[in-house]
């Protein structure tokens, strides 16, 4: 699956974040995007260790944007959502064993292959400034 809930959250974040002034934390957000707060906070340490979030500490603390949303690709937010690079079909992760043990005899390999690589290109040029806006 391309997108799960933890890329969708991380989206919705970044918008709520980007809208703010301060710092904005875990808590704050958790509650007012109705996502669990545990779940959030990891989707959001994960922002933050690739540079895409800055993280505050202490009373005041809380997470701001580490850089301009057009520097921030789509592609960048769901691999670090994520954990790992967006694949469409399982099988096009797995690009040296295949679930079915067909590794080049796949009909479709090369047109799975394809996708994805359209795909990806896409989410890398596509920027969070493409998609939030006012």
């Amino acid at each position: 699956m391309l997108l799960t809930r933890a890329s969708e959250y991380a989206l919705l974040s970044l918008d709520v974040i980007r809208k703010s002034q301060s710092p904005v934390g875990a808590e704050q957000l958790a509650n007012q995007l109705n996502i669990p707060k545990s779940f959030l906070a990891k989707i959001l340490q994960s922002l933050a260790k690739e540079g895409i979030l800055e993280s505050r500490k202490g009373a005041h603390g809380g997470f701001l944007l580490a850089q301009e949303l057009d520097n921030i690709s789509v592609y960048k937010v769901v691999l670090a959502a994520e954990g790992k690079a967006p694949a469409i079909f399982d099988c096009v992760s797995y690009s040296q064993t295949c679930p079915n043990g067909a590794i080049g005899s796949c009909a479709i390999s090369p047109f799975l292959a394809n996708f994805q690589t359209r795909i990806d290109t896409f989410l890398k040029e596509l920027s969070l400034g493409d998609i939030l806006h006012d």
